[in-house]
């Protein structure tokens, strides 16, 4: 009886079909989580993409079908700024299981004053990082459900060079947005490591991934029109910047294949080839601060208390 054909490498113009599959991307309905979820959705799986805005989170959801024909794509609202919320958002769901979900949805800001979520937290670090580790605790059994599950978690080029401040991880004593906003995204980086630890020492079966899109430009995204209109002044201006950045269709690139290769491992992390910053995605080694389990473990810790979920996160 002849052996079954061996995968060739994983190629991004043809990446494995996932049909039959469940996958929620955070964040959907624009930038890197909108061509997130337009990739998975041709792939064949079922797509839940979510957003605070019903009607941003259609619109997106009616571009993608539009894109990809047949496409099972719907769209639900979270917010991530509300704990107390999280809970409600996944029961509506009604699903029974979940193959994946891409922790992606994120806030940004460039400028003071600091502002904070319902919950009292800094935005930043309660949106990007806080949510999404409560979100887990709800979403664990949809995860748990599926045979081999993937938590992937999107973190940034801007985590490289920051540093957490665990005694004052909201920066209470010293606000700087862009300094919060890479931390929000380096707590997020370490939840992604941790979590695989943690389910790598309880035995279980699910995949904690981390990606990161590189340099991905609004000026190098082609447009989407009912998401994303790029002006002929924004494409020439970002013409110069494309020998080293890219678009954001480009910059989803490794968050897919963190979902759909059957070859990724837990722990790894998945970023563009080229200087991490543009290029075909691939694997990336796990090194410095990124490795630092002694303060991801103190993270968790910390997390978990300003969550107000059980370290557990009901999946360990």
């Amino acid at each position: 009886m002849p052996s079954a054909p061996t995968p060739g490498p994983y190629d991004v113009h043809r990446p494995p079909r996932a049909d039959g599959r469940t996958f929620m991307v955070t964040g959907g309905n624009a930038g890197i989580g909108y061509f997130v979820a337009e990739q998975l959705a041709a792939s064949g799986a079922t797509v839940w993409m979510s957003s605070r805005d019903a009607g941003r989170g259609e619109a997106a959801a009616e571009s993608i079908r539009t894109r990809v024909p047949g496409a099972r794509v719907s769209h639900f609202r979270l917010d991530l700024a509300d704990l107390s919320s999280l809970k409600a958002s996944v029961e509506a769901l009604g699903a029974d299981r979940l193959d994946a979900v891409v922790y992606n949805a994120g806030v940004a800001l460039d400028d003071p004053p600091r502002r904070e979520t319902k919950d009292g937290h800094e935005l930043m670090f309660g949106t990007n990082h806080l949510g999404h580790f409560a979100l887990t605790r709800w979403l664990a059994p949809l995860l748990r459900a599926a045979p081999a599950a993937r938590v992937v978690t999107v973190g940034s080029f801007a985590a490289k060079s920051e540093r957490l401040d665990l005694d004052d991880p909201e920066s209470t004593e010293d606000y700087r947005p862009k300094r919060t906003y890479g931390r929000s995204k380096l707590a997020q980086t370490h939840f992604g490591f941790e979590l695989d630890r943690r389910v790598r020492a309880s035995g279980g079966t699910l995949l904690s991934v981390v990606a990161h899109p590189g340099g991905a430009l609004d000026g190098l995204t082609p447009a989407r029109p009912r998401v994303h209109v790029t002006t002929g002044g924004e494409r020439l201006r970002a013409l110069p910047a494309g020998l080293l950045l890219q678009g954001k269709e480009a910059g989803a690139r490794p968050v897919v294949r963190a979902v759909l290769d059957p070859e990724v491992r837990g722990g790894e992390l998945y970023g563009p080839r080229v200087f991490g910053l543009r290029g075909l995605p691939r694997p990336e080694p796990v090194k410095g601060h990124f490795a630092d389990a002694a303060v991801a473990a103190r993270l968790w810790e910390i997390s978990s208390a300003m969550a107000g979920v059980s370290p557990d996160l009901g999946l360990l």
